[in-house]
């Protein structure tokens, strides 16, 4: 008698002989109880997720947004003044802190009220005294010009009764 054996896998089935149940089938209960307990939890995470892109749209772009609020502001305004022409100003060079000089040219844009040009003096008057003696930091920055230039927009309107609606930089060059 010769003795047979075979060499592998012992869970394969013998030629002949039938197959018995695979161990998976005894671990599926676990798989799916270990799916059932993610699927809250990937579900508190989706809302969570839902729930912010709401509220960043609403804070950057939709009614929250200060910008909007801003641009609202600005365009009820303009539609309330009727834009005219824009007086150039010539440019003026105006001494900065530490021995630095800023040569700054203007546009007023007059309301349609106006019918002719204003007299530039009181425009330059407040310029030189809103910009002298600034730092060339808060002058030079993207930042610390606009500042700057809604202040003098803001003092002009005052300054002209209405009259001037908005100031444009035409020339603005530090050194």
């Amino acid at each position: 008698m010769s003795d047979q054996r075979i060499m592998g896998n012992p869970s394969k089935a013998k030629i002949g002989q039938r197959s018995s149940p695979e161990p998976a089938e005894a671990a599926t209960p676990v798989s799916k109880a270990k799916g059932k307990g993610r699927r809250p939890l990937v579900l508190v995470l989706v809302a969570v997720l839902v729930l912010g892109a709401g509220a960043a749209y609403w804070f950057v772009l939709g009614p929250g947004s200060s910008q909007t609020a801003a641009t609202q502001v600005t365009e009820e305004v303009e539609s309330e003044v009727e834009l005219g022409i824009v007086q150039a100003v010539d440019p003026i060079s105006i001494n900065l802190a530490d021995g630095h000089y800023l040569r700054l040219g203007l546009g007023l844009q007059l309301s349609a009220e106006v019918a002719e040009d204003l007299d530039p003096a009181k425009a330059l008057d407040r310029t030189i005294g809103l910009f002298s003696m600034r730092s060339l930091a808060e002058a030079g920055s993207a930042e610390g010009r606009e500042a700057l230039k809604a202040e003098l927009a803001t003092q002009l309107k005052e300054a002209y009764e209405g009259e001037v609606v908005d100031v444009y930089f035409t020339t603005y060059v530090t050194q």
